[in-house]
């Protein structure tokens, strides 16, 4: 009997991953397939749950986050993401002190801070983009080569 259960549950978890495509429940579904499969050996709904939660768990610890990396491969970086790393060119002297400093990035004037607090860059300077925090890039001088 309790594998018409098990086979419902199954079914509620692939579905509800069908429609939301969150990567969520298909663990759970997962656990739900081998509790099914118990369920088919021995008729025991304490083990059975032991082992839906023990597999569910087991896979979504360790297989969520290689199943993630796959599927966010063709992930496009947007907004604020596509900034982090670029170029841009100091137009207002970075003082962290003085809360001071302006940069022009991809044609667009952004409110700067230096990532070492104690770093002062002056205009003209070359930056590259090492975070986002709020609307403010966080920004150090690019290194010259000689």
């Amino acid at each position: 009997m309790n594998s018409s259960y098990w086979l419902i549950a199954l079914a509620v978890f692939l579905v509800i991953e069908i429609i939301t495509l969150g990567l969520t429940t298909i663990w759970f579904a997962g656990g739900a397939l081998i509790a099914f499969l118990l369920s088919l050996v021995a008729d025991n709904l304490i083990l059975e749950l032991a082992v839906f939660l023990v597999v569910s768990f087991v896979l979504l610890i360790f297989t969520r986050p290689i199943a993630q990396r796959f599927f966010n491969l063709q992930r496009i970086k947007t907004n604020y993401e596509s900034l982090i790393g670029k170029a841009g060119k100091v137009i207002e002297k970075i003082d962290n002190f003085n809360n001071s400093g302006q940069v022009i990035v991809n044609g667009q004037e952004w409110t700067a801070r230096a990532l070492n607090s104690q770093e002062i860059i002056e205009p003209g300077k070359r930056i590259i983009i090492r975070e986002v925090s709020g609307v403010k890039l966080i920004v150090e001088a690019e290194v010259e080569e000689n």
